[in-house]
């Protein structure tokens, strides 16, 4: 292994299996090695300088010759570009290609996870000189065969730290055939008629596939000039859009609809905040600074209920979880991370938009042209196999089938959200579902129990968004999109996007020319789907890193948590108010030993019977953190009493009734009754153990 390099493609001898069936082997040959910077800290170690990379995988540090540290100083975060392979006897040597700054400046944790990533961060000039020649405003040849909708009141609804305006909305009371209904209009920015298909910002956007969300800071995957400018629904001026207009019935059900292009003007920019407290009170002071738009907004809430009512009929998976965001200061610290409150506002735009996405799947699959539909296919049979024995073993009463539907999911949350490890067993739900992905075979939408789903309504942030408008325009223009034919991309770049099944060979998912339809739209989705990914885990990574930074300011201090997942090492704890997640090691958790139980999802003390599972109360200590490996370890605490149960988080710790010999008080000492109630079972554990050791009858097992 010394030889390799993380992301290098490699051939492998299988030599054995271990004692778990697990096979073993030896790398025979390296058959890829894609360029790739590696990004570290540079050190100097008794006279000789190296550079210690910030990713662990790649496991050796890069030897850096004197001559080719450059401007870097010893402590800063630089980029190193190979210029010597390592090899079974010798490192890999480098020179610095770029110096980024010290690791505790503003934002470098940013600078650091585009680097790693390989996100695109800097448009290229061509890009930049085609946006600048672009209009500021609409023009009179842009309204062209467009409908005029500057006097229909749509607005944005958003949050209140949102720079880009994508969609608007608007609503009114009609007849739907014989009966009462709503017109719904959904305008979408009409990204496609400023990037031509083929051009230079579309090559720009294409290989970015999507904006990348940081705190305080966004990747964008347009120009500012279209994100924040021409393509964004700004409030009282004139902006190209494309619209689903929508007659939806009294029961939830879109009767009719029609896409076209129009030229808007949004009369508001409001905030989820503002419509909410304008929806709980139409005569309090949000209410007063928005007098027209009061009757809309009812209406708007109106449709949402009836469409609301259609997504339960459907049966929908709707799971509450909590989202969180970060809030941070001016130099980049966290200040307090919030949970994200989801109120009727968010949830009328999400219908609305979900209404829109259904139509333009609807619309493509009428008129059989090719495009990306949004799939997420039903649990594997491995996952449904181990979710049934998981169900089985609560005693639930309640399964799965062996072809299940949402509806079954549904079902299962609705019955258990009440129970004290309702949190436990929809974590288990969520785990059995596959993850969403862009492709042009479509396969239904699993999750939101729909026959056929594309995503329509965010082209300023994501590709594939974008590509369906285009495949839109075509139809409505009576004609056939052809994708443009693009280079192959460079070896390595597409990672495999779907985990095979158990005992199937891994293929690498390499990217083709996107000349020919079928392998070209099949190209995309996988290009769009890896890079969405890849988007995933940069944010999550920045996010990793400031709360790291955040906990190291809270070393030793105590606080209540929650377990949110077991595994054979130990337990993830969500520490309450907080929303950190860190490990609590198997070794802190006493000393009984402890084996998980992968069917229950829970790890039991064999001497004992204490339970630790997903949902189970604790509270701990912050133990240590590491920066660079993005972990936060915490440490139990057993002195005090067990936190008492919140809502359905279970109470305590989960400890079975007394073995025959517990319930004689056989090795717990003679401590009063008062004293026994008082003790947590990891106390009562250690007292015991303690009380053995000192009379020379046992020792402490680790």
């Amino acid at each position: 292994m010394r030889a390799v390099l993380h992301l290098d493609r490699v051939k492998v001898r299988v030599l054995r299996l271990d004692r778990k069936g697990r096979p073993e082997g030896r790398v025979v040959e390296i058959i890829e090695r894609p360029p790739q910077p590696i990004i570290g800290r540079l050190l100097q170690e008794g006279g000789i300088w190296l550079v210690a990379p910030e990713d662990k995988r790649y496991g050796q540090d890069v030897l850096i010759p004197k001559a080719a540290t450059g401007q870097a100083k010893v402590g800063q975060v630089v980029v190193v570009e190979l210029t010597e392979l390592p090899s079974l006897y010798g490192q890999p040597v480098g020179r610095i290609k770029e110096v980024l700054g010290e690791l505790d400046d503003p934002g470098m944790e940013i600078e650091i996870a585009v680097r790693k990533y390989g996100v695109p961060h800097e448009f290229s000039a061509a890009c930049l000189d085609l946006t600048r020649s672009l209009p500021d405003k609409v023009r009179a040849q842009d309204k062209k065969d467009r409908v005029d909708l500057t006097d229909v009141p749509l607005v944005t609804i958003d949050g209140e730290d949102a720079r880009d305006f994508d969609d608007a909305v608007y609503c009114e009371p009609s007849r739907v055939g014989r009966g009462k209904g709503w017109r719904l209009l959904v305008a979408i920015a009409d990204v496609s008629h400023y990037v031509e298909s083929g051009g230079v910002i579309d090559v720009d956007a294409y290989e970015r596939a999507t904006s990348v969300y940081f705190p305080r800071r966004v990747i964008p995957m347009l120009p500012e000039k279209l994100s924040n400018g021409l393509c964004s629904l700004n409030p009282e001026v004139e902006r190209l859009c494309m619209v689903c207009d929508m007659l939806v019935t009294s029961a939830g059900e879109v009767h009719a609809y029609q896409f076209y292009p129009a030229v808007m003007r949004s009369h508001a920019r409001m905030t989820y905040t503002e419509v909410a407290a304008i929806l709980s009170n139409a005569r309090g002071p949000e209410a007063a600074r928005h007098p027209d738009r009061i009757h809309d907004l009812e209406h708007l809430h109106d449709v949402y209920r009836a469409l609301l009512q259609a997504r339960q009929v459907r049966g929908a998976v709707d799971f509450e979880t909590t989202e969180t965001q970060i809030v941070c200061d001016d130099s980049g610290r966290i200040e307090k991370i919030v949970p994200r409150v989801r109120t009727d506002a968010h949830r009328l735009i999400e219908e609305a938009m979900l209404a829109a996405n259904v139509c333009s799947a609807d619309f493509i699959l009428q008129s059989k042209h090719a495009a990306l539909f949004r799939v997420h296919e039903g649990p594997t049979p491995e996952k449904r196999e181990t979710l049934a024995n998981y169900l089985k073993a609560l005693g639930l009463g309640l399964s799965i089938s062996d072809n299940p539907s949402p509806a079954q999911y549904q079902a299962i949350a609705q019955a258990t959200k009440e129970r004290p490890d309702a949190q436990q067993i929809h974590s288990m739900l969520l785990r059995s579902m596959q993850q969403a992905i862009y492709t042009p075979t479509n396969s239904g939408h699993f999750g939101l129990a729909f026959e056929a789903y594309t995503h329509f309504t965010s082209p300023i942030r994501r590709y594939p968004d974008l590509l369906v408008h285009r495949v839109i325009k075509a139809i409505l223009a009576k004609k056939t999109y052809k994708l443009p034919v693009r280079p192959p991309e460079p070896p390595g770049r597409f990672k495999i996007t779907k985990k095979p099944a158990p005992g199937a060979v891994a293929k690498v998912v390499k990217p083709v020319a996107a000349g020919l339809d079928a392998s070209g739209w099949e190209a995309a989705g996988l290009h769009c789907s890896a890079f969405e990914r890849r988007a995933d885990e940069a944010s999550r990574d920045v996010e990793a890193w400031l709360k790291c930074k955040f906990m190291r300011e809270h070393l030793g201090e105590e606080y209540g948590g929650v377990v949110t997942a077991v595994t054979g090492f130990g337990l993830f704890v969500t520490l309450d108010n907080l929303y950190v997640e860190g490990l609590v090691h198997i070794t802190e958790l006493g000393g009984d030993f402890f084996r998980l139980d992968e069917v229950r999802q829970e790890l039991r003390g064999e001497r004992t019977g204490i339970r630790f599972a997903i949902g189970t109360r604790v509270r701990i200590q912050v133990s240590r953190v590491d920066l660079d490996g993005r972990k936060i370890d915490f440490r139990l605490v057993t002195e005090g009493t067990p936190l008492t149960s919140k809502g359905p988080a279970i109470s305590g710790l989960k400890v079975p009734p007394p073995s025959r010999g517990q319930r004689s008080g056989k090795g717990l000492g003679k401590a009063s009754a008062p004293q026994r109630a008082a003790k947590s079972p990891i106390q009562a554990l250690k007292a015991a153990v303690k009380k053995a050791v000192a009379k020379g009858k046992g020792r402490k097992k680790r």
